[in-house]
């Protein structure tokens, strides 16, 4: 039985293949510290949680709903961004779906012909080269400079062709925490508007931000700007909903029609739950919002010059959002004898019960990610375990 050429082109995700071989180990009784997957490790606040089961108990959760989501979510989504962002979005101009990793995918769906080619800054969050394969386009990766890891004009400049169709801006970054300055995105989106290529804004991790940092979209920048851009957001983060599954897409309402269509046939509507469990979170206490925000700084204050103590680790700057650090372990790779960081990573999951992420899996060999979505008890374990490791291996 042959498969698609296109299956066979693209590879399963590293994160959620780490995270699953994690908590099988954990189910086999082995004291595992998972740092590998985005999931923050707090309960979906009860407030919301309530909501949805009041929704099932009215029976608004029974049937099917409008493809691209029930009007109050989208009004509600509409206007949280504009109180935020200080844009003029209505309910047409947002699509809810079945999580921001399907938003992703439709807007590849929507806007890529077979050749297309889409510049993806590195190090790039795992799925977005995949999904533009799926959808027959090429991923072009574009090297970040190297204390930053952010890329510039320049950088994407030498990458375009006649072919570019879009480039991918994630900030605050994942999987370094990065966040780009206003200056910085205004650069990149009028190079972008001047060249008639998509923005893909990644804002996912748009309100966990850290120590005094700010951080800018680019629908907010200019009307040319937001006209030329798709945002992608989601509650899976800020609301610690991940397993609620509730992404949106906001862009030009034409565009929104057309990903409808994708939608409507890949997967119809998102769960009707969920969609007043969202609808619950935004127009809800905020409250929670902010406490998990400041866990995730006391958390980053604590581990990040922990890390930095690690032989052979370096972190060029101090992530200041997101909840993941992204150090260079290429002088912990040399000293110990590992040839690349995904046998080292391999290696420290099996012996010390440490599960990180290989850099390989963003396009940065020789680095790893640790995620901070855990108690500050894993973390001070975890890191304990892994600087013993290098020190093993160093002797």
């Amino acid at each position: 039985m042959e498969l698609s050429k296109r299956v066979q082109n693209v590879s399963p995700s590293a994160t959620l293949a780490l995270s699953a071989k994690a908590k099988q180990l954990q189910k086999d009784g082995y004291d595992v510290k998972n740092l590998t997957a985005g999931e923050p490790n707090f309960n979906t606040p009860e407030h919301i949680k309530k909501a949805a089961i009041q929704a099932i108990q009215a029976g608004k959760s029974d049937f099917y709903t409008a493809t691209l989501g029930i009007v109050e979510l989208r009004k509600a989504i509409a206007k949280a961004t504009n109180a935020q962002y200080h844009t003029d979005y209505t309910f047409e101009n947002v699509a809810v779906t079945v999580g921001g990793k399907f938003s992703l995918y439709a807007v590849s769906q929507t806007i890529l012909d077979p050749g297309d080619e889409v510049l993806i800054p590195l190090p790039y969050w795992v799925s977005y080269s995949e999904q533009v394969k799926l959808a027959e386009g090429k991923p072009v990766f574009v090297l970040p400079e190297t204390k930053s890891l952010k890329v510039t004009v320049a950088a994407l400049e030498a990458k375009r062709t006649e072919k570019t169709k879009a480039v991918i801006i994630n900030s605050p970054q994942n999987p370094s925490g990065v966040i780009y300055t206003r200056a910085e995105l205004e650069a990149i989106g009028n190079w972008a508007v001047k060249n008639n290529i998509w923005l893909i804004a990644d804002d996912m991790y748009n309100k966990l931000v850290y120590n005094g940092n700010s951080f800018v979209s680019l629908v907010e920048l200019s009307e040319a700007i937001k006209q030329q851009t798709i945002l992608i957001n989601g509650f899976s983060k800020t609301y610690s909903m991940t397993g609620w599954r509730v992404g949106y897409t906001l862009a030009k309402k034409e565009l929104i029609a057309k990903l409808g269509t994708v939608v409507g046939h890949a997967t119809g509507n998102l769960s009707a739950v969920s969609q007043y469990a969202a609808l619950a979170a935004l127009e809800q206490d905020q409250a929670c919002v902010e406490e998990m925000r400041q866990a995730y700084e006391t958390r980053l204050n604590e581990i990040y010059p922990l890390v930095e103590k690690i032989p052979g680790f370096e972190l060029t700057a101090k992530p200041e959002g997101a909840f993941y650090l992204f150090p260079n372990i290429q002088k912990a790779l040399k000293a110990t004898g590992f040839s690349d960081a995904s046998s080292f990573a391999d290696a420290l999951l099996s012996e010390a019960f440490v599960a990180v992420v290989p850099g390989e899996a963003f396009g940065m060999p020789g680095h790893i990610r640790l995620s901070y979505a855990t108690s500050l008890e894993d973390l001070r374990e975890a890191i304990v375990r892994i600087e013993k490791f290098v020190e093993k291996y160093s002797k």
